[in-house]
Order: C-alpha cells, then structure tokens, then sequence
C-alpha cells in the first residue's frame, strides 16, 4: 500500500492544546441467560482504561478482535454510558451529560464506521443523508443545506450530481467517502475512525487514507484511528496505544513502538506484519508464535491478563496486575504495563517455543492481527 506523503513524514504534529482526557474508563456488559448466566457476571469489555489527545493528533488504536477498541470508540464518542471513569472533551466531564446536553457537543465528534454498506440507510437517497447533520444542528434553507451538501460530496471526491443516487448505486470507496463527508459535515474537532478500510480492497485503502490525511490538514482534526492492520496505523498516526482484553498494554510514539516495543504482546503483532518496504527489512523479526486462545472477557486471568499466553511469563505475572508506566531507557510518553518488558536484541520467539514445549498445550495459534 502506498500512502501519499511518506508515511511518517506527512502526519501532522499535535498542539499543545489538551481535547481529550480519558481517565481510568470502565465499561461492564452484564450477561444474563444461556449458558454463562451467572449472578454479577459482566463482560469486562473496558477495564480501566487512560490516555490523552491533543489537538491535531492521530491515535492509531491496535490489537485482536474482542479487545474493547470498537467499545472504547463509543464510550469517548458518549455513545454508550461509561460503567465508571471519566471522559473530558475539550475540558468538560461529558460523561454524567443527559442526550439533551450532549446534543451541542455532537457536533465536535464524529464517527466514520467499519462497514460502509451497513452504515448508510439503503432507503434514503445520498442527498437526504448527507442532509441530516444541517437539519439537526443548523437552520438552513432546503437551497443552502442542497448547495452546501454538493460541496461536501465533491471535497471527498464525490460527484455533486450524483446527489440523488441510493447508496446501492455506489461502489465500497465510494459509500465510504459518504461517510467520511457525513462525519466532516459539521466541522468536528474529533473524528472517531473504526475501522474504516478494512472492508476495502487495498487499492481503495490507500484513497481512503489519503483522504483523511488531505481533510486532517484542511480542518485540523484530530483523530482516533482503530484498525487491525499495523502497517496503516504506522501510517497515520503520531501515537499508538495497543490493547489487550480490555486494558492498555503500551502506548507511546509510532516509531518507538514500532522499532523498540516493550510488550511481549505488542512484539507478537509486529512480529506478524509483511514487510515489504526495503526501507523497513532491517526491522524483520521473527515470527514470535502464541500459545492458547484469548481468555473470555466474563472471567479475564488474574494479574496480567497475558499471562498465559505470554513467552516471558512468570510466578509474578499471574497475581500482580502490571501498572501502565515508563520503563528505564524509555523515552518520554513510552508507557509499558509489564513487569518483564521486552530489551533491544531479545530473542522472544525462541522463549515461545520453549514454553510452548515445557507446557504441551499442543499446536500454537498464530496472531493474526
């Protein structure tokens, strides 16, 4: 995939200026009926989870299907109500707001979804959808809200004559940039991206993120970008945050992630990513093979929640939950929760095969992310 730009070198830079501020969130789904009814049984979906975001920043947010990242969106986006924790937008607590009081912060947070077939209503016309942000929030003219949708179409790469079309008439990229061009409607200051090409060929991925690249320098947003494929978050984003069954495991700037991770779990991701950039082959690793499934959120291990899947693994590990925090030789905003952390030179695949052999849980399962 080429991304216009050179990858690292064409993200924007953040300000100073503080928009978000996640603090020790919580999310808990209570389970009731079938087989895992139990009294007090909760999916612990989001377990504790802190960050911040500056104005104008990227945070690409990575790991397996089931970790929480879609869950997390929606908590930061007031979606769903947190469990407990606290999430400040642009300094305001918005997590005890009613529907009513949120309603004038919607139009500073948006969201662009995974599936962009499933995201926009087959019934409506592309017009009428792309309308409804003005008919909400603005009162506009039928003329105006026509004229500034057209607009809209076309700086997404959208023909404005095609105002009238279903969304069925559109191909994937296209429905997309309908999504995109309805998140940017209002003029967001954060714009939530879960997922948004993976459902993509890989020739429709590279426009979509250029897109969004083109629309983060226009209009100084800022995002959050989701995704399971490495190799495009590397690309656009200035922070990476890595988690693992609902919590946190590393976070810190894209390049020291990705050429000095500390995490066991996060160097198990890398390890699996095709490189295919000679500018990159020097950073191939061996492929660091897992053992076992990932626990269930109902009844996560206790300690480190990796523990049992982990190569580095120890007595501590399973009764001492690790704390998100810099390790020695680290550099500022490097945040690792592991008592072992990985060190420059480290051979952690041969570690998983040797633990692989002295357990005999049989054949390992590859992480695919």
């Amino acid at each position: 995939m080429t991304v216009a730009g050179g990858g690292a070198t064409s993200r924007a830079e953040g300000t100073d200026e503080l928009l978000l501020d996640v603090d020790d969130v919580v999310k808990h789904f209570p389970v009731s009926g079938g087989a895992l009814d139990r009294s007090h049984a909760a999916v612990k979906a989001v377990d504790g989870v802190s960050f911040s975001l500056r104005a104008g920043e990227t945070l690409g947010l990575v790991g397996e299907s089931g970790c929480g990242k879609s869950t997390l969106a929606r908590l930061v986006t007031a979606l769903h109500p947190v469990t407990s924790g606290h999430v400040r937008f642009k300094g305001q607590d918005i997590t005890s707001l009613n529907r009513r009081q949120l309603r004038p912060l919607r139009r500073s947070m948006q969201m662009v979804f995974q599936d962009p077939y499933g995201s926009l209503n087959p019934r409506r016309r592309v017009g009428s959808i792309l309308s409804d942000p003005f008919s909400v929030h603005e009162h506009l003219s039928r003329a105006e809200v026509r004229r500034r949708v057209q607009e809209l179409m076309a700086r997404v790469g959208l023909s404005p004559e095609h105002y009238n079309r279903f969304p069925s008439e559109f191909s994937g990229g296209q429905r997309q940039r309908i999504g995109i061009a309805r998140s940017l409607a209002l003029r967001p200051s954060l714009i939530v991206c879960d997922e948004p090409v993976s459902a993509l060929d890989v020739s429709i991925q590279a426009q979509i993120l250029n897109l969004l690249e083109d629309l983060q320098a226009e209009f100084m947003l800022t995002y959050i970008f989701i995704a399971h494929d490495l190799s495009v978050v590397r690309h656009v984003s200035n922070r990476i945050a890595v988690m693992y069954l609902g919590k946190l495991v590393e976070t810190g700037p894209t390049e020291e992630i990705y050429l000095s991770s500390r995490h066991p779990y996060t160097a198990s991701l890398l390890s699996a990513v095709p490189v295919a950039d000679r500018a990159f082959r020097s950073e191939r690793r061996e492929r660091i093979i897992l053992t076992g499934d990932v626990p269930s959120p109902v009844d996560p291990p206790s300690g480190c929640r990796f523990h049992p899947r982990c190569p580095k693994a120890q007595a501590l590990c399973a009764v001492q939950e690790p704390v998100l925090e810099r390790k020695p030789g680290d550099f500022d905003g490097h945040l690792t929760a592991c008592h072992f952390p990985v060190v420059a030179g480290e051979a952690l695949a041969n570690a998983s095969r040797q633990t692989t052999a002295v357990s005999g849980s049989g054949p390992a399962e590859a992480v695919n992310p």
